[in-house]
């Protein structure tokens, strides 16, 4: 085939495929020329996951009305003036693209007003050809109007996720912009319902209490000992160890107020919790770093989100060092006393006595795939000394503590010539732990075992929660989940954001066995849970 120029409104499509992939994407740009016009507050609105409707209402410096219509045209943009100016970019947006890619796949409507006119301009662009403009009375700041995003592009309209996913996407997005800009206010309202509101007091905390709710607020220190050399400075907020999850998602790094993705930085917030967490639990950080803008280049993602360092591993060792100290201060010192010897941990008996009780019975509620039988333990020659030391387990009896057994004797404990050796079998037993035997219990948390490969820490906890869970999942594959009403209700507070999507989920949330209801601005009453939490405290469901 012949080589030609594609008409510009193809190319305008395709490159709007690598500046807006989704809803989020184009609030996110909105948001940036918001910040970037000064405006104070920032209100955003959407619909069906921002896919019918997008707004972003600021208070900025506005367009004057002889550039309004030009700022449609791609690479068009205020924030530079020549090639040198990419090498200290101060701004959010700097390419010109966002607002000409948004107009190429959506219906636009721009109000604007600059602060130096009286009267604003209104204009319309439809799948980027120009329909109208026209003077019109407005207040000083922009109001941008999306219409029916991806409406002329139906391949990317089809991948587009559920309206509650893409709302969450976008909360999260506002989230992100509050955290790194507290001064600012920010709201977000989808299908009618707020999901988020920043004060702009300026206080990180108060945006933390926002974002994470109080309870996960008031586990978060900030961090007091980034270097501040004038080259790089880490500032930020990070959880102390007893508030932790299970996947990364919620360790945000901002680079200059720009939310960043970046593996390196990632592990150094993860490194800097080695030996304070177990393995596969992550911490929750807002780590904010401070960098002259000529030592970074921003310019190498279409969204953004990924840059370049010219020295990162000094930016590294600044991220990590600052936490370890931080952490290092904040760590529980031991009160030692006469009688006993106690740690500063809150609350430490009432979660023993809770996680004694969720792990009682949990041996009789794990439902192993069944397995031939093998032959019980060896007995072991009697030990020199006349006394052999137990342990008491809530998920065991009272066994004999026995020497460690090395490759053979498994082998020797667990070889039966009347076993068959079939594939089948083989590929069941691989999903499974291998044989283990209990030899103890530490801290009411963790089960003691001994294995094939050697010494076996089962957090007690953990796998109560995995095998209720599995256990709900299946009832929920053959019927709805019956619920267990609480005689009290749990009330708990979720933040703005994680309220909005409960809201959002609400009515996946009641058919695996949960009840709740909104109670008052960020807070949640749980009413019910899954019947299968009934033997459980409520609170560790």
């Amino acid at each position: 085939m012949p080589i030609r120029v594609l008409p510009p409104e193809v190319a305008s499509r395709i490159a709007a495929g690598e500046v807006v992939e989704r809803p989020a994407s184009a609030v996110k740009e909105l948001i940036e020329n918001s910040l970037d016009a000064g405006a104070v507050e920032i209100r955003i609105e959407v619909r069906e996951g921002g896919r019918r409707l997008i707004r972003v209402v600021d208070d900025g410096s506005g367009i004057p009305s002889a550039e309004a219509a030009l700022a449609f045209e791609r690479h068009a943009t205020s924030k530079l003036t020549s090639a040198d100016d990419l090498e200290h970019i101060g701004t959010l947006g700097f390419r010109g693209e966002a607002l000409a890619s948004i107009a190429s796949v959506a219906q636009v409507t721009l109000l604007t007003r600059h602060a130096g006119e009286s009267v604003g301009t209104q204009i319309r662009v439809e799948g980027g050809h120009l329909i109208s403009q026209e003077a019109k009375g407005a207040p000083p700041g922009t109001a941008i109007v999306v219409e029916n995003l991806f409406y002329n592009v139906p391949a990317r309209l089809k991948f587009l996720r559920q309206a509650a996913t893409e709302a969450g996407h976008i909360a999260a997005l506002v989230r992100n912009f509050a955290l790194a800009f507290p001064e600012r206010r920010f709201s977000l309202t989808s299908d009618g319902r707020l999901l988020f509101r920043s004060t702009g007091s300026g206080r990180l905390e108060d945006v933390l209490v926002k974002v994470f709710g109080l309870e996960k607020a008031r586990q978060m220190v900030a961090i007091e000992h980034g270097e501040s050399s004038g080259v790089v400075r880490v500032t930020g907020y990070v959880s102390l160890p007893s508030l932790n999850r299970s996947n990364r998602n919620q360790i945000d790094l901002f680079l200059n107020r720009r939310h960043i993705q970046d593996r390196t930085l990632t592990f150094a917030v993860t490194e800097a919790y080695r030996n304070r967490l177990m393995v596969g639990r992550y911490p929750v950080a807002v780590v904010l770093i401070d960098l002259d803008p000529t030592l970074v280049d921003v310019n190498v993602h279409p969204a953004k989100a990924e840059v370049r360092f010219q020295d990162e591993r000094a930016v590294f060792r600044a991220v990590q060092k600052a936490i370890v100290a931080t952490l290092t201060e904040h760590a529980p010192a031991p009160e030692i006393r006469p009688d006993a010897v106690t740690w500063a941990v809150p609350a430490w008996a009432e979660r023993r006595q809770s996680l004694l009780a969720a792990g009682q019975g949990l041996q009789q509620q794990i439902d192993l795939p069944q397995m031939p039988s093998v032959p019980d333990w060896s007995p072991l020659p009697q030990r020199s000394d006349s006394s052999t030391p137990v342990v008491e387990s809530p998920a065991t009896a009272t066994l004999p503590v026995p020497p460690p057994l090395d490759g053979d004797d498994w082998r020797n404990a667990n070889s039966d010539p009347g076993v068959p050796d079939s594939k089948a079998m083989e590929q069941q037993a691989a999903d499974i732990l291998p044989m283990l035997r209990v030899v103890g219990q530490m801290g009411a948390t963790f089960i003691i075992a001994e294995g094939p490969e050697g010494m076996y820490l089962v957090d007690q906890h953990a796998a109560h929660e995995r095998i209720l869970f599995e256990q709900m999942m299946a009832q929920q594959a053959v019927q709805r989940v019956p619920q267990q009403a609480l005689l009290e209700p749990i009330v708990f507070e979720a933040g703005t954001v994680h309220g909005g999507l409960l809201a959002a989920f609400a009515e996946e949330l009641t058919a695996i066995g949960f009840g709740l209801e909104p109670f008052g601005s960020d807070t949640w009453l749980v009413r019910s849970v899954p019947a299968v939490y009934a033997r459980v405290d409520p609170r560790l469901a």
